[in-house]
């Protein structure tokens, strides 16, 4: 077991320093990481407003389209209620 225990600890030398280094590394960007995940939640990108205002137009289209046929509906209503036969 001792035999393990000293052949083992050069190569846990050799691998510490890496883990230590790469764990400072995590440390020392911690801080840019989070502002900039903090600047991207608060900003819209151009890609997020052009599909909001995709969005936007749709609804406002779909909306027009229901005011048109309702409009539509009541045009050839009260034609057929005035006595016409072709309110098309």
């Amino acid at each position: 077991m001792t035999k393990m225990g000293l052949m083992a600890a050069p190569a846990l030398l050799l691998l510490l320093p890496g883990c230590i280094a790469r764990t400072a590394a995590n440390i020392v960007t911690a801080p840019v990481r989070a502002g900039s995940q903090v600047v991207d939640w608060s900003t819209t990108s151009q890609e997020e407003s052009d599909r909001n205002y995709g969005r936007k137009m749709r609804k406002q289209e779909a909306r027009e389209a229901r005011e048109r046929k309702k409009e539509e509906e009541r045009r050839r209503r009260e034609c057929r209620e005035a006595g016409y036969d072709n309110c098309g």
